[in-house]
């Protein structure tokens, strides 16, 4: 199981990138357990300064904007994923 936190005080784009992170998880069959973090201190405890910011098992894989559905998967099942621009699959 994934331990995932999404930092941010709760505007549209870490509400966006919570949503994301739950349908995809649940599309992809990924156990995880979710977190929403919108605790100033505790987010610049991880470094943060941009949100949302996305902490996977401990580690911040991502800060700023709203991650796309490619990258999430990546970070949920661990494999690259190919968007098809250099013509490998």
């Amino acid at each position: 199981m994934k331990d995932i936190k999404v930092l941010g005080t709760g505007c549209t784009n870490c509400k966006t990138t919570l949503k994301l992170i739950e349908e995809i998880a649940q599309a992809k069959g990924v156990e995880i357990k979710l977190e929403k973090v919108e605790d100033m201190a505790a987010i610049l405890g991880f470094g943060v300064m941009t949100t949302p910011g996305v902490v996977i098992d401990g580690k911040v894989v991502h800060a700023g904007g709203v991650p796309s559905k490619l990258k999430i998967e990546e970070w949920l099942t661990g494999k690259e994923t190919c968007c098809g621009c250099c013509g490998k699959e």
